[in-house]
């Protein structure tokens, strides 16, 4: 099997960049995905969320673990990924936020040309079908389409009032390029009459369409790749298991890495790319000494706060919250409304903990159901949580190999609250969310506190909630970092410095985390690399 551009992984970044390079009829485009077709109910319907991510049963889902985190009391962190066509598109709440402008101009301030505000809004309105059409800063006919939430909760429009009563101003678009303020989320969601409703994961937005439509596209599934094959310092194609099949796959032009800031670096140290004494230390043959592989990880360290409610028109276990279910699963097929449509993250704010900021260093998700360690750990009743994340941490971790298996889990090490600032980041974004949901709009909605947060909470005292409790909020980004400098791993045009034939394309190349969710950006990164990769940009 043979073609001009193998692709490792199809997620975010893997389904978008192959559907766009498949456009052109006379390059062929082999794209490998270790999960499924991504098409079940559970990802179709957003509420399936809920059944995913926990990891019981890894539906779609890689369900890693960190090593014991010494910040978070030693620990072990959980850390869901997606495996299936869409990846953590298929998995995750849908939430479109960008990210800040300044993200980007810092990108291009690190030696990234091109990748400033004004070198990726093009991309990010490319891809963008959004329900409130085109404008300067929106894309009305992309692929991907962007919704407002079909329903949204009264109790997310309380919290919106509440966080205004505290001079925080309300925000009807995160994604101009400056994000301050409290609002609620577009989400990745079918806005046409055929599909209104249902999570537009990537694949559903770009691949699953073509697929089987183009000749020149090729997307095995339950394909593991094992091993980068190289011809010297060129990449020639992919080893990959498929059942008990071991297969390989020729790239003529390209291998082009989308496994995400797990996956990417764990493959490329299994084939002998990485720093050598790592390599060495697994009995790998060093292929290419590449110190900055699996480095400079970073990723959102979330504390979720909680208050049982009174309300019962929210996600909660009980007699009305089942009948409820019914009725609006119902809805849901009917017209694509109700909270099976939910992203449970409805409302949204980032802001700022102190005076004299330049950007907001804090976001907060309000969540319709009470939310305890990924939802492994459920309550009954009903609730609500926020929660809040540093949104530009100063802690970096690493991505290792735990054996030369490739069938092994990486080595997951995101050194959280390892850089003091982050606490500190932390603690006030924390005591923030509080205040908010204290004011009076809120009034009728909590009922009960939980898990030790209370009125005369000392900063030492939440610095052990926090230690006790926080865990990702899943955007890992930064393991393949691109820039100039010598622990870059690739250039600003996404190619493995120092090889042929080898590009990153996803999360990973990240140098810096951006101040929102990961999965727009991510996509945004794939259709800026097509151009790239085809010579337009």
């Amino acid at each position: 099997m043979q073609a001009d551009y193998v692709i490792v992984g199809g997620g975010s970044a893997g389904a978008t960049l192959a559907a766009r390079l498949s456009e052109d009829p006379n390059t062929s485009v082999c794209l490998l995905e270790a999960g499924g077709a991504g098409k079940s109910i559970f990802v179709r319907a957003p509420a399936g969320a809920v059944v995913m991510l926990p990891g019981w049963g890894r539906i779609n889902n890689w369900a890693y673990k960190t090593v014991p985190q010494k910040g978070l009391n030693g620990r072990q962190g959980y850390q869901p990924r997606g495996r299936a066509l869409g990846g953590s598109s298929a998995i995750n709440a849908m939430l479109y936020v960008r990210g800040h402008q300044a993200d980007y101009d810092h990108w291009a301030d690190l030696g990234c040309d091109g990748w400033d505000w004004d070198g990726v809004l093009p991309y990010f309105k490319r891809s963008e079908g959004n329900e409130r059409g085109a404008d300067d800063v929106h894309g009305g006919d992309g692929p991907l389409q962007v919704s407002d939430q079909r329903n949204p909760r009264p109790m997310t429009r309380a919290f919106v009032e509440a966080a205004k009563q505290l001079q925080i101003r309300e925000r009807d678009d995160f994604n101009t390029g400056d994000n301050e303020g409290v609002g609620l989320y577009q989400v990745t969601q079918f806005h046409d009459a055929a599909r209104r409703g249902e999570r537009c994961s990537a694949a559903a937005a770009y691949l699953h369409p073509v697929m089987g439509q183009r000749p020149n596209l090729t997307v095995p599934t339950h394909a593991r790749a094992t091993r980068i094959l190289f011809d010297g310092k060129r990449a020639s194609g992919v080893a990959f298991r498929q059942g008990r099949r071991v297969r390989q796959v020729t790239a003529r032009r390209e291998v082009i890495m989308c496994g995400g800031a797990f996956n990417s670096p764990q493959l490329l140290q299994l084939s002998g790319v990485g720093a050598a004494e790592d390599l060495r230390a697994q009995g790998i043959e060093v292929v290419h000494d590449l110190p900055g592989v699996g480095r400079n990880l970073q990723d959102h360290l979330d504390f979720t706060m909680a208050w049982k409610s009174k309300d019962t028109d929210n996600f909660g276990i009980g007699l009305t919250g089942g009948l409820n279910l019914i009725r609006h699963a119902r809805r849901w097929r009917r017209d694509g409304g109700g909270m099976i449509a939910t992203p449970f993250a409805e409302g949204a704010a980032f802001v700022k903990t102190a005076l004299g900021l330049d950007l907001p260093d804090v976001q907060l998700h309000f969540v319709i159901s009470i939310v305890d360690d990924h939802a492994r750990r459920l309550h009954p009743g009903y609730g609500f949580s926020v929660h809040v994340c540093a949104l530009r941490p100063h802690s970096r971790g690493v991505v290792g190999l735990e054996s030369a298996d490739p069938l092994a889990a990486p080595m997951i090490d995101p050194a959280y609250l390892s850089d003091p600032r982050d606490l500190q980041t932390m603690i006030a974004g924390a005591k923030l969310t509080r205040e908010i949901v204290m004011q009076e709009p809120m009034a009728r909605y909590r009922h009960r506190e939980l898990w030790g947060t209370r009125d005369g909470l000392s900063d030492a005292d939440w610095a052990r909630l926090i230690r006790a409790r926080a865990d990702t909020i899943y955007h890992p980004v930064g393991t393949c970092k691109m820039g100039v400098d010598d622990m870059a791993v690739v250039d600003p045009a996404l190619r493995v410095r120092g090889l042929e034939g080898l590009r990153v394309v996803d999360a990973s190349v990240m140098p810096t985390l951006i101040g929102g969710n990961t999965n727009a950006p991510t996509i945004m990164i794939a259709e800026k690399a097509a151009d790239l990769i085809r010579g337009a940009g």
